[in-house]
């Protein structure tokens, strides 16, 4: 009898929780305090950034990276950054900077997306993070995709992403095989840099294309789904996204990063909806000739399909309040 009740409770615990799930998608995207209070104030979007006097917002730049083979992954690293291969590419372009809060602004304006509003813990310390040159932060995977398809480029696909950090020499930090303790914005320094600098800052955060920030500043999305043994397992040419997954791929390291795995290869995951300060993105094309811009080149065929699938206004991981939302890396 006792042990009939046993079963009985855990029935229904059982089934209370899965139905939290089910609740939460029903009821829709909860803002967050910081986004109600702006939207009870009324319609009017206020500027999103504050700035020096007399800053000019960066404009949108792109490097061109050519065709050909780079060395993705380390034999020193983690279990999903191995193993060390040749890996073939086409040419793409890749935004030189990480989207900027100004540039991510224009993009609410004239779309009605939702703001990268930070929540209520944040509101003190927010514009710390607001400057109209510094990286956007507090968006999800979904809101970055749109981003880039309203700009008529995509998210850069990991293999890009990698190679537009790294070069083709198999180089473990964008500035060559030897770490800088300075090299970056990171947390392990005391740099001057309480969060996010200015897009740019670190000089000797470049990439040998001349792509900026990839090492530290913030975290950044790419378009893949995460597949631990994906280096192992993708084609040698242009490697696409795996087919689905639970977690989206997360690449370089932010101004919280800190300790001794902190090189370009290091690869994190995250679950798409979630927003974080730590975590922005820079955007992608390919070069015309391969496929026309703002659409998927072969590197990321199979992500079209997802990004057409996927619902806009997915709850966020806002619950996660008091935590820390430093991302893992592996």
């Amino acid at each position: 009898m006792l042990e009939s009740k046993f079963k009985l409770v855990f029935l229904i615990v059982v089934l209370a929780c899965a139905a939290m799930p089910i609740i939460a998608i029903l009821r829709g995207t909860t803002l967050t305090p910081y986004e109600k209070s702006e939207s009870e104030a009324g319609a009017e979007v206020e500027p999103a950034a504050e700035s020096d006097p007399g800053e000019e917002p960066i404009q949108d730049d792109m490097v061109t990276i050519p065709a050909g083979p780079f060395v993705r992954g380390t034999e020193s690293g983690g279990f999903d950054e191995q193993p060390r291969r040749t890996i073939f590419l086409d040419a793409f372009s890749i935004d030189r900077y990480e989207v900027t809060n100004h540039q991510y602004q224009q993009f609410v304006l004239a779309t009605g997306h939702r703001k990268p509003g930070l929540p209520a813990r944040y509101a003190k310390g927010g514009g710390k993070v607001k400057g109209i040159n510094q990286p956007v932060v507090y968006v999800s995977w979904d809101d970055a995709s749109e981003y880039c398809r309203w700009k008529g480029k995509r998210l850069p696909s990991e293999a890009e992403w990698e190679k537009a950090m790294r070069g083709t020499d198999g180089r473990l930090w964008p500035w060559g095989d030897q770490e800088r303790p300075h090299g970056a914005n990171w947390a392990r320094v005391q740099d001057g840099h309480e969060v996010s600098a200015r897009v740019g800052t670190f000089v000797t955060d470049k990439s040998p294309y001349g792509v900026m920030d990839g090492a530290g500043n913030v975290i950044e999305w790419v378009a893949d789904w995460y597949g631990e043994t994906y280096y192992k397992d993708s084609p040698e040419q242009n490697p696409p996204s795996p087919e689905y997954g639970t977690y989206r791929v997360l690449r370089g390291g932010g101004y919280t990063t800190t300790g001794g795995d902190i090189r370009i290869t290091s690869r994190s995951k995250m679950m798409p909806d979630f927003r974080d300060e730590t975590i922005g993105f820079r955007c992608a094309s390919s070069v015309m000739g391969t496929k026309e811009d703002g659409e998927r080149s072969l590197t990321n065929s199979q992500e079209i399909k997802v990004v057409e699938d996927q619902k806009h206004g997915q709850n966020d991981v806002d619950n996660h309040t008091g935590q820390n939302y430093n991302v893992k890396h592996f």
